[in-house]
């Protein structure tokens, strides 16, 4: 969603007419609100926040899939070690990072 001029409401002003703002984010806008000349806070509608968060879940989800999958994908080819060699290694590199 793009935003315009009108979108974008100083703190002060916001504080002033929120009841204002609240109607029309209500009806579908967004505001960004600023202070000191700068994006602050977001002002958006319940629904649409509630709907952001099932969006940025599903995708969290969508990640592990694709991460089970290169590990599945490692499995078949043969990429695997067991798991103390394996913190081992990750420990080893460490102590060189810390060291070097």
């Amino acid at each position: 969603m793009a935003f315009s001029v009108n979108d974008v409401i100083p703190l002060s002003q916001a504080r002033a007419n929120l009841s204002e703002l609240a109607d029309q984010v209500k009806a579908g806008a967004e505001k960004i609100i600023t202070k000191n000349g700068e994006s602050y806070v977001a002002l958006i509608d319940a629904q649409r926040l509630d709907h952001y968060h099932r969006l940025e879940r599903a995708h969290i989800h969508l990640q592990l899939l694709d991460e089970a999958g290169k590990g599945l994908d490692d499995i078949a080819a043969g990429r695997v070690a067991d798991a103390t060699t394996a913190l081992q290694a990750i420990k080893r590199r460490r102590a060189v990072k810390t060291s070097g």
